[in-house]
């Protein structure tokens, strides 16, 4: 199988498991951007992505082992994420309105399931701050 890859340029900083999408100083407060987590027994790499308001996201979820699933709770996402080397997850969320929006692995995984946990947290402003 061929497969394509696309190089995505991500403004922000990744580190201990968080993500900060931050616009390029020039460009309007609506971006586009694409963020790859990992979901592994028993967590998701990053666990929490920190956007600014207006923000669209493409979130590329891919296992690095078993099947998973990735659920937005309170939202209406709640998507089967294959199995290690068998494709990836492609969801699309919308930041618009600030909060804290939890996700979770939605398929039994294991004895460490209810640990698999992040968040998109969604931010006012021209930055993101507070890391």
């Amino acid at each position: 199988m061929v497969v394509l890859m696309r190089t995505v340029l991500i403004f922000g900083l990744v580190t201990f498991g968080v993500l900060t999408m931050t616009p390029h100083p020039g460009a309007k407060q609506t971006t586009d951007n694409v963020v790859t987590i990992i979901a592994e027994r028993f967590g998701f790499t990053p666990s929490e992505v920190h956007v600014l308001i207006g923000t669209t996201l493409e979130l590329r979820i891919s296992s690095a082992d078993t099947m998973h699933g990735f659920r937005i709770v309170g939202g209406n996402v709640n998507i089967l994420v294959p199995k290690r080397r068998q494709g990836e997850a492609v969801v699309n969320f919308e930041a618009t309105k600030v909060g804290r929006y939890e996700f979770e692995c939605s398929r039994l995984c294991g004895a460490g399931h209810n640990f698999m946990r992040g968040a998109i947290v969604v931010h006012e402003g021209e930055e993101v701050s507070g890391q």
